[in-house]
């Protein structure tokens, strides 16, 4: 299943020609691959093109005794008795990432996409998103998504990303009650039948994360249930520890890039540039930190957790 073109008006889709899922994260998305990333013109319902097509490339446990029970004049076993007593407690609640991790067909299960935000500024309340883009990682036709979005409020940090106000205030471009239900229909057709899906960004979750929630909350949508989110800086941290003291590198994506000499495409602080990097540095950090999809889903929050934490540490 694609995202349907002849549905979409006013956006922007990549597509992204790549490799096949493997279990393993670090098998999701190969080092040597050079996957294609192509403009697609997308016309509205009326048939007139709303944008002008522009090239991208990128190089990118245990047995039951038999005993006749004390009814029938036999002993009762001590294991039935030990059975008796567990069922009697309450067992604590597991929560979806544990359900999840257990499951033995986990990889079957489990979508994970790399994603990237730019903004109009720092702050979760005041500022909004002027740029997504996302990559699945088992890679193939529609898996990377990209557009500008209209903020409706002035850019003041256009230095940092190069996104100018000119740049968003075009009729081709979407607002974000435009933009939400584009990007579901995309990672919904990423997702695998009763799958999960796994949101990975870079300081996702003092950032990104924050600010996809409360756009989502102030066009009156919910983050579906199904969905995780995975900070991948807390991990680069944790790696980065364990380098040498007196090199003591840095765990921004950039400074992740050139420790792990991968080539950035594009410009930093663009969204579809920070994501094809942070899909290889990810990669990377896997690989050294020996994690599996079930280490990483434990690792993740739930949409509440996520929303839970940011009413706990509110900021303006």
């Amino acid at each position: 299943m694609c995202v349907s073109l002849s549905q979409v008006s006013r956006f922007r889709i990549h597509l992204l020609v790549g490799s096949s899922c493997c279990e393993r994260v670090h098998g999701l998305l190969k080092n040597n691959s050079s996957p294609k990333v192509l403009d697609v013109r997308a016309s509205s319902v009326d048939g007139k093109s709303r944008w002008i097509r522009r090239n991208v490339s990128t190089t990118t446990q245990g047995s039951r005794s038999k005993t006749k029970s004390s009814v029938l004049g036999g002993a009762v076993p001590v294991t039935r008795i030990i059975d008796a007593e567990s069922r009697t407690k309450i067992q604590p609640c597991e929560t979806l990432q544990q359900r999840l991790a257990e499951n033995k067909d986990l990889s079957k299960l489990l979508t994970v996409i790399v994603t990237d935000l730019e903004t109009t500024g720092l702050s979760r309340v005041k500022e909004r998103i002027i740029e997504i883009a996302a990559q699945d990682l088992a890679g193939g036709e529609y898996s990377t998504f990209q557009t500008l979005i209209n903020p409706n409020v002035p850019i003041s940090n256009a230095h940092i990303h190069g996104i100018r106000d000119d740049m968003v205030c075009r009729p081709e471009v979407p607002r974000m009650e435009e933009m939400i239900p584009i990007f579901l229909r995309y990672v919904q057709s990423r997702q695998k039948p009763g799958g999960y899906v796994m949101f990975v960004a870079h300081n996702g979750k003092p950032f990104d994360f924050q600010f996809l929630v409360n756009e989502f909350n102030r066009c009156s949508y919910e983050i579906p249930d199904n969905w995780l989110f995975f900070d991948s800086l807390p991990l680069a941290r944790e790696i980065m520890k364990s380098v040498d003291a007196t090199v003591r590198p840095k765990s921004s994506l950039s400074a992740l890039g050139d420790y792990y000499k991968i080539p950035r495409d594009g410009q930093a602080h663009r969204a579809l540039s920070d994501v094809l990097l942070l899909s290889r540095v990810f990669q990377k950090l896997t690989i050294s930190s020996k994690l599996t999809l079930s280490d990483l889903v434990l690792r993740c929050l739930t949409a509440i957790e996520l929303t839970t934490a940011m009413a706990k540490n509110k900021k303006p």
